[in-house]
């Protein structure tokens, strides 16, 4: 373990450091890899579609370029899907929307009409049903065309650039991808002009600002909840394991927390941070090639123990999927140097101050949030796209009465996360 520059030990949070706003907890619930069309296509309303735009192909036998009609899918996907920067930019194909034919996952065929897809919403009944009670934010977009690695950085600092003029892009060359990676791993980088420069980037184990130093400097308590660190024989998700001052740290055990249940004990015994975030077991995530049906109930979970408790009408929990995970969809994201911003994902935000079914059409992306937190908080900004983002504060409205609960319906009970034993999957492959 080396030792830490002067200045990155963490600021003492035993006190409470208040919101001036009816929120002082806010819950950052991740899930993996889909977008908004692949879960919302039919939600009445929204922004979705059940044909999609593509790109004929002779080797997919797709003689022209048309509109398809989308399958309507299982939320378990038998195979995982191309999503790596080079394959969002010929899916996006230059704004058509018809490319996603012709991505390649790694050295293999292309997917043709495989991403062509959306989900049986009564397979994931729960998020409609929070949809249908809180919000819909059917704008949100990941910040960068790229994969789980940099979303995840992104969710906790807004951007991945670094000061040479180029940001990290796509996912290490070593597993685990953080500090503990090994010796040798190195990252992939995209230029101010788009160019993608592969494996010429730095070890993943970054000294950038964070969401964590603005709320340290402000004494605001935080938690990373996630799967366990113990088996270091995939990319297990934890976000600051890149993040050198967190990793070689006092906060490496204070904050970094495993399992991820805890969060439900925490929310019980009234021990909950004012800034969570929320990393699901592989089995819960709905990650495509996962084999399990308990995403949809792992997050009715959390919201309905957090309306059960006495924080209800203190939080705000944001539930969002971290990359597009190869799928269709069919609105064309904004462009922003560094690869500009990537597909929507599907997002949902649910509180006692939530607009009663309201569907935002607010263009938002992962800078979003984190301007909603350093604006609830009173934290500054990174200056990162938490600068130029939007806040989602237009899905809230502190001026009416806190809502009254009511339990989200699931297959799967609080009690059985609980109770089950972690798997010890990888959360993400790629």
């Amino acid at each position: 373990m080396g030792s830490l520059p002067r200045g990155t030990e963490p600021v003492s949070t035993a006190g409470k450091a208040g919101s001036s706003t009816p929120i002082q907890h806010v819950i950052l619930a991740i899930q993996e890899n889909r977008t908004f069309n692949d879960f919302f296509a039919t939600y009445p309303g929204a922004d979705g579609t059940t044909t999609g735009a593509i790109e004929k192909s002779a080797a997919c036998g797709i003689s022209k370029s048309k509109f398809i009609t989308l399958a309507e899918s299982s939320l378990i996907v038998p195979k995982d899907l191309s999503h790596g920067y080079h394959n969002y930019a010929t899916a996006r194909n230059g704004g058509k929307m018809d490319g996603f034919d012709l991505a390649v996952f790694a050295h293999g065929p292309p997917e043709c009409a495989y991403p062509y897809q959306y989900t049986d919403p009564s397979q994931i009944k729960p998020y409609w049903v929070i949809a249908k009670q809180y919000v819909l934010a059917e704008h949100m977009f990941e910040t960068q065309g790229s994969g789980s690695f940099t979303a995840h950085q992104d969710l906790i600092r807004g951007a991945t650039t670094l000061g040479s003029g180029v940001a990290l892009v796509d996912y290490p060359n070593g597993e685990p991808w953080g500090c503990d990676a090994p010796t040798g791993t190195v990252t992939s980088l995209i230029t101010a002009d788009d160019q993608l420069e592969p494996r010429q980037g730095p070890f993943p184990c970054f000294t950038y600002r964070t969401l964590r130093d603005l709320l340290d400097a402000k004494g605001v308590s935080w938690k990373y909840y996630t799967p366990s660190l113990s088996q270091l024989g995939g990319p297990l998700w934890n976000a600051f394991d890149a993040i050198k001052a967190v990793r070689y740290g006092s906060e490496w055990t204070n904050n970094v927390i495993s399992p991820q249940t805890k969060i439900l004990r925490d929310i019980s015994k009234g021990k909950l941070p004012a800034m969570s975030w929320l990393i699901p077991d592989e089995v819960d995530s709905d990650h495509p090639a996962n084999t399990s049906d308990t995403g949809p109930s792992w997050i009715a979970g959390v919201v309905n123990a957090v309306g059960t408790s006495k924080y209800w009408d203190s939080t705000v929990i944001i539930i969002l999927w971290d990359d597009w995970g190869g799928f269709y969809d069919n609105l064309d994201p904004q462009q922003y140097p560094y690869g500009g911003l990537s597909f929507r994902v599907p997002a949902l935000i649910v509180s006692a101050y939530a607009k009663q079914g309201y569907i935002s059409q607010t263009d938002y992306e992962f800078g979003s949030i984190l301007k909603y937190v350093e604006q609830n908080w009173g934290l500054g900004s990174l200056g990162t796209t938490d600068k130029r983002a939007t806040s989602i504060i237009d899905c809230l409205d502190y001026s009416q009465k806190p809502r009254k609960f009511v339990a989200i319906p699931a297959k799967y009970s609080k009690e059985y996360f609980l109770r089950r034993p972690p798997s010890g999957l990888p959360v993400d492959t790629f």
